[in-house]
């Protein structure tokens, strides 16, 4: 808990700014978002020993707007890889993505069609480190091809200062020389990791090369 403590915003009252002290803990609070995500509730439902639900609610836009919450989850995400031994930015990646059904209430102008999936949804488009680690993730309809969607994927992470990352695993669908030029833009090079001729369902594939991830 200490490496989330020192990461949340200090209140302006404790900085003498002005303004009274909080009712609630920030504790509570993360708490309380963290209870909302793991079970999926409305935030109105949120049960009775957390805090009243809108004033969670204000707290979690108030700290998503200032980039807070990837910038908690980025220094958590540092920790965890040096207490494996490896350096708190990867220099390796992996790139894949999921389709997903949507819901009645999705409008058809946010959702589309994947036919190799049979899906009709939206899809996440996921960059992980070699420990499965998110990096990154943008979500498109459904119908968007992985390789469409990968340059972006990878802009968004590496407009970020410090990024480290030199090589991403991609299956095949992940190929064409657009996405090749917009990965060569940042430095990054592209492995293809393909499947062995009669392999069917979800099978782990190793990776080639003498590549060395730290």
């Amino acid at each position: 808990m200490g490496r989330v403590r020192a990461a949340m915003p200090v209140p302006a009252w404790l900085l003498r700014r002005g303004g009274r002290p909080e009712t609630y803990c920030h504790r509570e609070i993360l708490d309380a978002v963290r209870y909302l995500v793991d079970n999926g509730v409305k935030w109105m439902a949120l049960p009775v020993d957390f805090p009243y639900w809108r004033a969670v609610y204000d707290f979690f836009r108030r700290w998503r707007s200032y980039d807070y919450v990837r910038e908690l989850y980025e220094r958590l995400r540092r920790t965890v890889r040096e207490r494996a031994g490896r350096n708190a930015e990867p220099s390796g990646g992996i790139i894949d993505s999921q389709s997903v059904d949507a819901s009645e209430t999705v409008g058809e102008d946010s959702r589309g069609y994947d036919g190799g999936k049979s899906r009709d949804g939206r899809k996440r488009h996921i960059l992980t480190d070699t420990e499965g680690l998110l990096l990154e993730v943008t979500v498109t309809t459904a119908d968007v091809h992985d390789s469409k969607a990968a340059p972006a994927l990878l802009e968004t992470f590496m407009d970020q200062p410090g990024r480290l990352l030199k090589l991403v695993w991609v299956d095949s669908a992940y190929q064409g020389p657009a996405l090749a030029k917009a990965f060569a833009r940042h430095g990054v090079r592209i492995e293809v990791v393909r499947r062995s001729d009669g392999q069917r369902g979800f099978v782990v594939l190793a990776a080639g090369g003498s590549w060395s991830e730290r």
